[in-house]
């Protein structure tokens, strides 16, 4: 008898066919353009990108998952459009090693950029599969590649303290990951974000650029402007729900349950705060963001905490 068989698990409402991303080949991935020379790989739960230029291949991002397959689609479309697969170039978004854990499969050669803050991520975490970038930059920084042009800006801590905006202007592209993932909830405690004041300011940052095409870094397909707008409605209910969730809920009967087990009753609080938040958000979203009603608890949790010791609301002083 197998371990599923076993285990009974939980069912989850139907992906809408909005979130879908496009079927994967043999090898499990798939490659499509962006814009002209600019293109996007996913194996349906992570992404990169790539420009192919008179310089050499700029990749952005090498996501573990997705691997070896990385080469395989710069080489499928250098070989349909006759121009070098040698990857030259490679943009970290951010230090996380399942967004930078495939680095190491590209040689020495390659120049490696990105924020100077992922630098230090990468020299302290010192992993192999993660050289640390040599070339960095602090606030902006505009780069021309093989008549390419890429904008990179650092706008403070969102996700991680180093994600990085990556505009390409003349691809109308903006690469902005593990912020928003078109189609989806995000993943456990907003994507498992670090700052949630910035998380929350990212999106809007995003819409102050000149885009038509979003690379979010994750599930099977691209993003739109629309995409984003929804993903600020989804958190903004979220943001409404908790505050009023932080005030409405009692207490009480939580540590007059457990006494002296003063953990106890903070996290039977906080976890009926988090789902009584939660339960509008999941019934409104349902069926318009993939896995609402699988992660919204968790990410309500996030910004709940966010709510009460960042912005200070619900705070009691004793008298």
């Amino acid at each position: 008898m197998s371990t599923t068989e076993t285990i009974r698990l939980p069912d989850y409402a139907p992906i809408p066919q909005s979130a879908m991303g496009p079927p994967l080949n043999k090898y499990g991935y798939y490659v499509g353009r962006v814009e002209r020379n600019l293109y996007y790989i996913t194996d349906g739960v992570y992404q990169s990108a790539f420009l192919t230029t008179s310089d050499g291949v700029v990749l952005f991002d090498a996501p573990p998952t997705i691997g070896h397959n990385i080469q395989r689609a710069v080489d499928e479309i250098a070989a349909a459009n006759h121009v070098s697969n040698k990857v030259s170039y490679l943009i970290y978004s951010h230090h996380h090693a399942d967004h930078a854990g495939a680095s190491s499969l590209f040689d020495k050669s390659v120049t490696r950029i990105g924020n100077e803050e992922t630098r230090r991520l990468l020299v302290r975490d010192n992993d192999p599969a993660r050289p640390p970038n040599e070339e960095t930059f602090q606030d902006k920084r505009t780069l021309k590649i093989g008549g390419e042009r890429i904008d990179l800006a650092w706008d403070g801590a969102n996700h991680t303290p180093d994600n990085t905006f990556i505009h390409l202007p003349d691809h109308n592209t903006l690469m902005l990951i593990d912020i928003v993932n078109p189609g989806w909830a995000p993943i456990y405690l907003s994507n498992l974000t670090e700052d949630i004041p910035g998380y929350l300011e990212a999106p809007a940052k995003a819409l102050t650029y000149s885009w038509k095409h979003y690379i979010g870094g994750h599930n099977g397909r691209i993003g739109t402007r629309d995409d984003i707008t929804l993903h600020q409605q989804y958190m903004a209910d979220i943001v409404e729900s908790s505050r009023k969730a932080i005030l409405s809920v009692d207490a009480t009967p939580y540590f007059v349950k457990y006494v002296q087990n003063s953990w106890a009753g903070l996290k039977g609080l906080l976890d009926e705060i988090a789902r009584t938040a939660a339960k509008p958000v999941i019934e409104k979203y349902t069926g318009k963001l993939a896995a609402a009603d699988v992660f919204t608890e968790s990410t309500t949790f996030q910004v709940m905490q966010s709510i009460r010791l960042d912005l200070g609301h619900g705070s009691y002083v004793h008298p």
